[in-house]
């Protein structure tokens, strides 16, 4: 549902496995089923006739609409090699498997550049795949997933995507994807970006995000690092290689209150260089939801964190979970707090995903087992109020923030920068301001719940009080150099006493 208003961003992970396939001698085409429809899969298949075919399955919601992908292939072309890899793939692989009975020869956990090459070499040995790395079958699981030696050799293949002008942010219109670093040192119990890189943070070199940026051509650019700019050196050096090649975009990106505070000097040399946009995990507007979550960050230094982001000139956008467990009055303590602040705020609702500490301690309550409700949009958990007075109180709550900030009035304010994308033929911005409605509707919502669930999630086994932090992770950082979570003390981010860091 999110990504039918606000956003549609280029595949970039499949971009990567893309061009390290055709490195390895393969011929490659991509379709993204973001922009297009499930007709052109079908006539691909029928017409390339490809021997492997590969799904990149990032979201929960997805599976279903995977799996019956993969059924299709299965019948028009018995022969082919069907894989999917992604980040939730690599939480579910032996669900998904199960679910696909038989039409899924093998999931790959972890990052894809390196290993899909290898699988595609044995799968035309006619070897065994369960006994690569990070591949699991249903004959077999393979040793542990490995990252990949160095995030410079990565280079994502954008010249095979087409209708590339169809990637945006907000009034970001067109919208590329880059990289700067991948992982994150830090533990939210909600979040599985951690645990899918074993709270590992990898760089991307200077040099050749420079030459990655210098090949992009549209306008703006999205960083999709999950904490942007962790290290000062690293930012300040990536700005020198923009101001070296006078590359002019404007740029959206995501990082934590903590560090914009500590590395202050690096986001304003960004607002001179483009930074127009920002996004800050909040979270929380009290001190108990911020110590539930445990973001390590004091509720003062949140707001002294988007304070300084103002003084920037910088657009800034939160984002606010909303629990299972409020009431009305809770909700409308919510939306005065949000008009009352300038920043543009979201509202996500409280979801266990599997590889969350949340997973292993909350699912077992789950009220649907329906992949497609796990958006963050859909109250998967008991609500306290009942379930349609909920959704009633969330939707007014973000009805009236979207007008704040996206609706008529605020296009008035904007109408230069709307008029200017459809001089360009950019639509994606305008077109989003329609959608609202006909997605943020509580029978729509409703309606989802009472869908077919076809292919039921799997609980965890039992509810876990206590959760190794080891037992969760996908990538083993002890395998590859970098900074781990044991470092985030020396780099001064964690507020001992203020956040219950």
């Amino acid at each position: 549902m999110y990504s039918e208003v606000y956003l549609r961003l280029e595949p970039l992970g499949l971009e990567l496995v893309s061009d390290a396939c055709r490195k390895a001698g393969h011929e490659v085409r991509l379709l993204d089923l973001q922009v297009f429809r499930h007709q052109h899969y079908e006539s691909l298949l029928r017409t390339w006739r490809p021997d492997v075919i590969g799904f990149s399955l990032n979201y929960l919601a997805n599976i279903p609409e995977v799996i019956d992908l993969a059924r299709l292939a299965r019948r028009q072309l018995p022969d082919a090699l069907v894989l999917v890899g992604g980040h939730s793939a690599s939480f579910t692989a032996r669900e998904i498997l199960a679910h696909a009975q038989g039409d899924i020869d093998c999931v790959v956990k972890g990052e894809g550049e390196e290993i899909t090459s290898a699988i595609l070499d044995a799968w035309a040995a006619g070897q065994s795949l369960e006994k690569l790395p990070g591949v699991v079958t249903p004959e077999g699981e393979g040793p542990p997933p490995r990252m990949i030696k160095s995030l410079d050799d990565a280079v994502p293949a954008r010249d095979l995507l087409d209708k590339r002008r169809k990637y945006f942010i907000g009034v970001l219109d067109p919208c590329a994807s880059v990289e700067f670093s991948r992982g994150c040192p830090w533990n939210c119990t909600f979040c599985s970006a951690w645990t899918f890189y074993g709270r590992s943070y990898r760089k991307v070199s200077p040099e050749v995000v420079g030459e990655d940026l210098a090949r992009v051509r549209e306008s703006g650019v999205f960083i999709v690092d999950d904490v942007a700019f962790v290290h000062a050196e690293h930012g300040h050096a990536i700005a020198d290689e923009v101001e070296k090649r006078n590359i002019r975009k404007q740029y959206y990106l995501e990082t934590r209150c903590d560090v914009l505070l500590k590395n202050k000097e690096v986001f304003a040399r960004w607002k001179k260089l483009g930074l127009s946009y920002m996004f800050l995990g909040v979270e929380a507007i009290d001190e108990e939801g911020l110590r539930l979550h445990r973001k390590r960050v004091s509720l003062g230094k949140s707001f002294e964190a988007m304070e300084y982001a103002r003084s920037l000139g910088i657009n800034v956008a939160v984002n606010i979970i909303a629990d299972p467990s409020w009431d009305e009055a809770r909700f409308q303590v919510v939306r005065e707090w949000a008009l009352s602040v300038p920043e543009i705020v979201h509202l996500t609702v409280n979801t266990p995903y599997p590889g969350t500490e949340t997973w292993t301690t909350d699912a077992r309550g789950f009220t649907t087992r329906n992949y497609k409700l796990f958006d963050v949009q859909h109250a998967v958990l008991p609500t306290k109020l009942p379930l349609e007075k909920f959704y009633e109180e969330l939707i007014k709550t973000q009805q009236i923030l979207f007008k704040k900030h996206m609706g008529w009035r605020a296009l008035r304010d904007c109408t230069s920068i709307a008029a200017g994308h459809l001089m360009r033929g950019q639509t994606n911005f305008v077109k989003s301001l329609w959608k609202f409605g006909s997605q943020y509707d509580v029978q729509k919502l409703l309606g989802d719940h009472r869908e077919e669930t076809r292919y039921p999630i799997a609980l965890p086994a039992r509810r876990a009080e206590e959760v190794s932090a080891k037992d969760l992770y996908v990538l083993r950082p002890e395998l590859v150099g970098g900074i781990v979570a044991t470092d985030i003390d020396r780099l001064g981010l964690v507020n001992k006493g203020e956040g219950g860091g």
